[in-house]
């Protein structure tokens, strides 16, 4: 409750997200928490936290953690869950004086939410070698602020190098996000399998003119598309329910005046579902379905991808 109140929104929840201000603040405290508990403090090349209890032995160790930064409107227990749970358990075995064989590390990501830098995972993903501390850093959020750039101003670019090493075995605690399991009147799940995940952009161009004197059969109008694009959308994750999930989180209009047609519309799509090949078969329907809206409504259409998991 202490960690929830830096960033505190009026619903309740948390708006920290990755490398701002209030992650700043979020990180220190943690630290701090850490430094009282007399752990061993590192922070790499991304900005990972490590706060270490020595074993007996010098071996590979175990993890347990999760990530402080959250959505614009994140709940204040998303991923701070995980990352307390371990520092509790590292408060517990010095209460009870336990030695353990193998060194016990809580663990906090950066950016694990991908919220302000997409994709999600950046800080874990350089650190297991998907993807380049380089490209990390060159990412930028809507004003234009990098995240190598961000990691600087807020003082949490350390000097390990973000490289994995060897692990004995690594735990994450969390929340349940959706309803599941509360509808269910059940306490705890076991995961067995995580949904797959593809981000997009799908970029829409037609001709921008005035909202009065152009007739509308005339118009190549993005949005037209779009609306085309949308409930078809939609019906592809009821044709693979119960696990498939659309979900249209941003979208821009360009160039966004009130009696103007726009002249482009940037949606983001996240598409989810946890069996491969049928992610990779919604992935065909997708570019088919936009592919064939703009071909009916005169516009033309991108998709770029941000990411795969």
């Amino acid at each position: 409750m202490d960690m929830a109140k830096i960033g505190a929104t009026p619903a309740g929840g948390c708006n920290r997200q990755a490398l701002t201000d209030e992650d700043k603040a979020g990180r220190d405290l943690f630290v701090t928490w850490c430094d009282d508990a007399g752990l061993a403090v590192r922070v790499d090349a991304m900005g990972n936290i490590f706060a270490r209890r020595a074993g007996r032995t010098d071996g590979p160790a175990i993890i347990a953690g999760s990530h402080l930064d959250t959505q614009p409107t994140g709940g204040k227990f998303d991923g701070v869950y995980g990352v307390l749970a371990g520092l509790e358990v590292l408060r517990t075995l010095n209460d009870a004086g336990i030695e353990t064989e193998l060194p016990f590390e809580a663990v906090v990501w950066t950016n694990e939410e991908g919220a302000r830098f997409a994709p999600a995972m950046v800080g874990s993903g350089v650190w297991a070698g998907e993807f380049t501390l380089e490209d990390a850093y060159s990412k930028a959020d809507k004003t234009g602020a990098t995240f190598g750039g961000e990691l600087d101003r807020i003082g949490y670019r350390g000097d390990t190098p973000a490289v994995h090493s060897p692990l004995t075995g690594a735990f994450e605690v969390h929340i349940e996000q959706g309803p599941i399991l509360e509808r269910e009147g059940k306490q705890i799940g076991v995961v067995t399998g995580v949904q797959g995940m593809r981000w997009y952009d799908v970029v829409l161009r037609g001709d921008a003119c005035h909202a009065g004197p152009t007739p509308m059969e005339i118009r190549r109008d993005p949005m037209r598309t779009l609306s085309v694009i949308l409930p078809k959308l939609y019906q592809l994750a009821a044709d693979h329910a119960p696990w498939g999930r659309i979900t249209f989180g941003d979208q821009t209009v360009r160039p966004g005046s009130r009696n103007t047609v726009p002249e482009s519309v940037t949606l983001s799509v996240d598409m989810r579902h946890p069996d491969q090949s049928t992610l990779d078969a919604m992935h065909e329907s997708l570019h088919a379905i936009v592919s064939d809206a703009a071909s009916r409504t005169a516009t033309e259409s991108e998709i770029i991808d941000q990411w795969n998991s």
